[in-house]
């Protein structure tokens, strides 16, 4: 079968950022910190992973974002927990930014 009868091939999983492709050693590698750093993001209830059938945590490229620009504020000197809000709030509003420009393009 080619990937035209088949609209959701495997392939299509590394262009999705919210696929769960990474494990927690390989995403603290990919952002510079350490496993332990993620789960003081996962338990600030900044990011959420999902888990394997293993029960071990797998991270989305999105979530890799998100705890990137995190550990770039506690890097900066930014408590985890504040560097945490800074971060959702900031997401929050790039969302409501989006959300107000659609609904400003003219309907037609």
């Amino acid at each position: 079968m080619t990937q035209e009868t088949h609209p959701h091939s495997p392939t299509d999983r590394l262009d999705d950022d919210d696929y769960p492709a990474y494990t927690m050693g390989r995403a603290a590698e990919m952002i510079g910190a350490t496993p332990g750093f993620l789960r003081a993001v996962g338990e600030a209830r900044l990011i959420t992973p999902l888990r394997s059938e293993g029960g071990h945590r797998r991270y989305s490229r999105y979530q890799l974002r998100i705890a990137a620009r995190a550990r770039e504020l506690v890097d900066s000197g930014t408590p985890i927990e504040a560097a945490c809000r800074i971060v959702i709030l900031e997401d929050q509003l790039e969302e409501a930014l989006r959300l107000n420009e659609e609904l400003r393009k003219p309907t037609g």
